[in-house]
């Protein structure tokens, strides 16, 4: 492995932090919490511009061909930013699920649009009684004449007020796995929405869906192929957002350093008390080992090899440590740390939402566990 950066990859990553620092700043953040769009529209249209959104999307349908070290690169200066976008649920997951299980007719129908940000495409899998497993999936797809109708309730929707298209996983039959993925329309009748609350403040959506009927061309992959294909496309996400993670410790840890620098105690800074120093220290291994477990994982994605094991403990593993990082700036700062006023307050609270989101500790130490066992 090499992990020396080409120069253009360097090129890229200056690219990513330019448009964050002039379209995503922290005060577009703090602007954005709870906003029922939840992205500025300014930021969606320069990543489109730059070709950025299609990035790891296959060439041939508009987008960039990158591998998951440039995918990598681009979210580890997102979550630096925090940059508020659909990018993941539309670019990386639902194109990942196209490009994985699609038709041709559903890839040239919605990829090269993707690609462009002319379309927005969210997931909704998570139910309200289930988990992260299959078998915590129970909105039902019901076969009826020449199509689909689905009931259920997802939660945890991101952007679907935003999104042209739901990627819904929905159960076909009553074994485990027995699930499907269907392309639903977002204002298609019987479908309705209601903006939830989180710790990170960001644009996630309850969707209920009352007995929608979907086109038996809109259902992606063979019957009964749903769970793989979410699986594949959710493991090469794992990676990014381990990046974006990675990204976040890395400039929580940069301010609290400068605030240990400049803040004074008995006439001395913060940082000069060895039980501080000691903290920060040991906050700088840990985001650099999660670096370093980041880029094995996109750069073994990248070279084709098996990333079951890997993509899960990069996640794992950076998503801890954005979250023992984050709370240990919050000690450093103290009680003003809390405080809406500062900056460190936002990365706090969205380490621990990209912790617990997606796949939590559990399920992502199950997924190791089944690498290493199975």
């Amino acid at each position: 492995m090499d992990f020396d950066l080409t120069e253009e990859q360097d090129m890229l990553r200056d690219v990513v932090r330019g448009v964050c620092s002039s379209y995503a700043g922290l005060d577009v953040v703090r602007a954005m919490e709870d906003d029922p769009v939840g992205y500025p529209p300014e930021l969606w249209k320069q990543l489109a511009e730059l070709d950025l959104i299609g990035l790891l999307l296959p060439t041939e349908y508009g987008g960039s061909g990158m591998t998951a070290l440039e995918g990598a690169l681009v979210y580890q200066e997102l979550g630096r930013a925090l940059a508020p976008s659909p990018h993941f649920v539309s670019a990386v997951l639902s194109g990942g699920v196209l490009v994985a299980a699609g038709s041709e007719e559903q890839k040239q129908a919605w990829l090269p649009a993707i690609a462009r940000g002319e379309a927005i495409l969210t997931t909704a899998v998570l139910e309200p009684s289930g988990g992260f497993r299959p078998l915590g999936i129970e909105t039902r797809a019901t076969p009826t004449g020449d199509g689909w109708t689905l009931t259920g309730t997802k939660w945890h929707v991101p952007f679907a007020s935003s999104a042209d298209r739901l990627v819904v996983l929905a159960r076909t039959g009553d074994g485990a796995e027995d699930l499907d993925v269907f392309l639903v329309a977002a204002d298609a009748s019987g479908v309705s929405m209601a903006q939830q609350k989180t710790l990170a403040s960001d644009n996630q959506w309850a969707v209920t869906l009352d007995g929608v009927t979907v086109p038996a061309a809109d259902r992606i992959g063979p019957e009964g192929s749903g769970w793989a294909t979410w699986s594949t496309a959710l493991s090469d996400g794992l990676i990014l957002l381990a990046a974006q993670a990675v990204g976040g410790a890395q400039f929580a840890l940069d301010i609290t350093t400068q605030y240990a620098k400049d803040r004074k105690q008995f006439d001395k800074p913060l940082g000069a008390f060895q039980a501080l120093s000691h903290y920060l220290a040991d906050a700088k291994t840990a985001v650099d080992g999660a670096e370093t477990l980041v880029f094995e994982a996109a750069w073994a994605r990248s070279e084709g090899r098996d990333i079951a094991r890997l993509a899960p403990m990069a996640k794992l593993f950076a998503c801890q440590t954005y979250r023992d990082v984050t709370a240990m700036a919050q000690q450093i700062f103290g009680g003003v740390g809390f405080t809406v006023e500062y900056d460190i307050q936002l990365y706090f609270r969205r380490a621990k939402s990209l912790q617990i989101g997606w796949l939590d500790d559990q399920a992502l130490e199950e997924r190791i566990a089944a690498a290493i066992l199975d």
